[in-house]
């Protein structure tokens, strides 16, 4: 039996049962469990298997990665800058239809988002080696150096909480690949590390997705802060595309394991082909299908907490939410009986009316990103002319409340576990409070800059 199907059969005895197996290895990796490490070998060794054959992009010899970095850079600067004379022309956007459909994306892709960087974690110990300073830079910067205000994942967080998104419900298991990829690759460093290297090559150049991202997200009302911050970091002159290709070619074997290095290197570059990119989860979106899925799985809790006052097609709503598979039918009977009116202001139908505004019935039984759905489903091809509200920017309305955070108990046990330790063994013990898990946490910033500290002082 292997470690994934062992992994597999302990995890469906908890209460997660419901897990698909990217979810389960994520969570068992990102969970830190005991024997994490063997199981993100075995994974990666499978999923390795799966790109063997897929066709190679990188250039045949490893000097020519810079120039061919700049030249992708060069040619998704070009297609952006068509986008934006063809937005300037009057084409609609060209991944939103609504705010509904971002909101989609940013939950799917979260699980990737919210371990952002991971898969150079495990480079860490290798603090001491130049070579690997372009990578340590970029891990580091992931974590936003010890600071909350540019740390990736709290950033991610932040964004999902402003607009109430920050549930799984929804999430498929085919989401949580990449992240689980990430991880795994993060805890088997030193046994993959040409794989890690091409991880991080692929991972790292600019993809024009990005760009149309963070320019459509303005247009919605949405911070595209976090996209924003990545155009600037993943530049290919001084950024980590360029650092990616450079770090290629600073650990590239001086022999005769040159060859199979570099082979190896390509390998960890086709793992970003696996899973559901951003641009598949964006292509997968579909308003009704998302409004029935949504309502079906509120439909549990529901259906015991109506009266029988309305009947619709002779139907309580008790009755309609008795049995899966109905949803859809019971929403052709709400527009039926004029209770949703579509393609018109939402504020006009009797069903958005108990769920928004003063006295609202159902005030807070649908989350932020839930009522979205609906809204844009009821919304339409009626357009609002109320302009969307401008977008917050800057550091200090962002994380001002940090400024005023109490005390951490993690973080004065770990200011007390190192203030005996000579500085190279504080360094070292810092290493496990920068990982995917504890990075964002207050102690994890704090060992963040304090890792950062060290590290220069002993160099």
């Amino acid at each position: 039996m292997t470690l994934l199907t062992a992994l597999s059969g302990q995890l469906a005895s908890m209460h997660h049962s419901g897990y698909g197996e990217y979810q389960r290895v994520y969570q068992h990796l990102y969970g830190e469990a005991p024997n994490a490490e063997s199981v993100a070998r075995e994974f990666l060794q499978t999923q390795l298997a799966r790109v063997q054959d897929a066709t190679n992009e990188l250039p045949a010899e490893p000097e020519q990665l810079l120039a061919w970095v700049e030249q992708r850079c060069a040619a998704v600067a070009q297609d952006y800058a068509d986008y934006l004379e063809q937005r300037q022309q009057g084409r609609p956007r060209r991944y939103f239809q609504n705010k509904a459909h971002a909101l989609y994306v940013l939950q799917r892709v979260a699980p990737t988002k919210q371990v952002d960087g991971a898969w150079l974690y495990g480079l860490l110990h290798y603090w001491q080696d130049q070579r690997f300073d372009g990578l340590l830079s970029t891990y580091l910067e992931e974590l936003g150096d010890g600071e909350a205000a540019q740390n990736h994942v709290v950033i991610y967080r932040k964004l999902l909480s402003d607009h109430d998104a920050d549930s799984d419900a929804g999430v498929e298991d085919e989401h949580y690949l990449q992240g689980a990829l990430q991880l795994a690759l993060g805890l088997c460093a030193e046994e993959f590390l040409p794989q890690v290297i091409g991880y991080n090559l692929g991972y790292e150049q600019l993809p024009l997705h990005l760009l149309i991202t963070s320019y459509e997200l303005s247009e919605l009302g949405i911070d595209p802060y976090y996209f924003t911050l990545h155009v600037t970091i993943d530049n290919a002159s001084s950024g980590h595309a360029c650092k990616a290709a450079q770090s290629v070619l600073n650990l590239l074997p001086l022999g005769e394991g040159r060859a199979d290095f570099y082979r190896r290197v390509a390998e960890g570059y086709r793992l970003n082909d696996l899973g559901a990119g951003t641009t598949a989860v964006i292509e997968q979106f579909d308003l009704h299908a998302e409004v029935v899925a949504m309502l079906e799985r509120k439909r549990t809790f529901g259906q015991h907490m109506h009266s029988d006052y309305c009947r619709f097609e002779g139907k309580t709503v008790n009755q309609w939410l008795a049995q899966p598979g109905q949803v859809g039918a019971f929403l052709q009977a709400l527009q039926d009986k004029g209770w949703i009116k579509r393609n018109q202001d939402p504020a006009e139908s009797r069903f958005w009316q108990l769920i928004e505004g003063a006295g609202a019935a159902m005030f807070g039984v649908f989350s932020g990103y839930e009522k979205q759905v609906l809204h844009d489903w009821i919304a339409g091809e009626w357009i609002s002319d109320q302009r969307v509200a401008p977008v917050r920017r800057g550091r200090s309305s962002r994380f001002s409340q940090e400024q005023h955070r109490p005390a951490d108990p993690d973080t004065q046990a770990l200011v007390d576990s190192l203030w005996k330790l000579p500085d190279e063994q504080q360094l070292n013990a810092l290493i496990p409070w920068l990982s995917a898990r504890r990075h964002c946490t207050p102690a994890g910033l704090y060992a963040t800059r304090r890792f950062i500290q060290l590290r220069a002082r002993l160099r």
